[in-house]
């Protein structure tokens, strides 16, 4: 039998050519993981792009993106 990921919470971001999604699933395991996923229109073709946050990754991510935030 297949485990599932559990959905959290999801948000969808609409930015021109552009779709970005963040989902926060729930591991079998009880992990948490943040799933960014960017979809673009290539012609008559979607482009996808993911990236997979981990649970232990969370606070040093955070805290990336807020030095980021804060020199923009």
């Amino acid at each position: 039998m297949e485990k599932l990921d559990k959905d959290l919470y999801n948000e969808k971001v609409q930015a021109g050519k552009r779709t970005y999604f963040l989902d926060l699933k729930e591991k079998y395991n009880g992990d948490r993981v943040i799933k960014i996923t960017e979809s673009r229109k290539n012609g008559e073709e979607f482009i996808r792009s993911t990236v997979m946050i981990f649970q232990e990754d969370f606070d040093k991510f955070f805290e990336a993106l807020e030095k980021v935030k804060a020199n923009i």
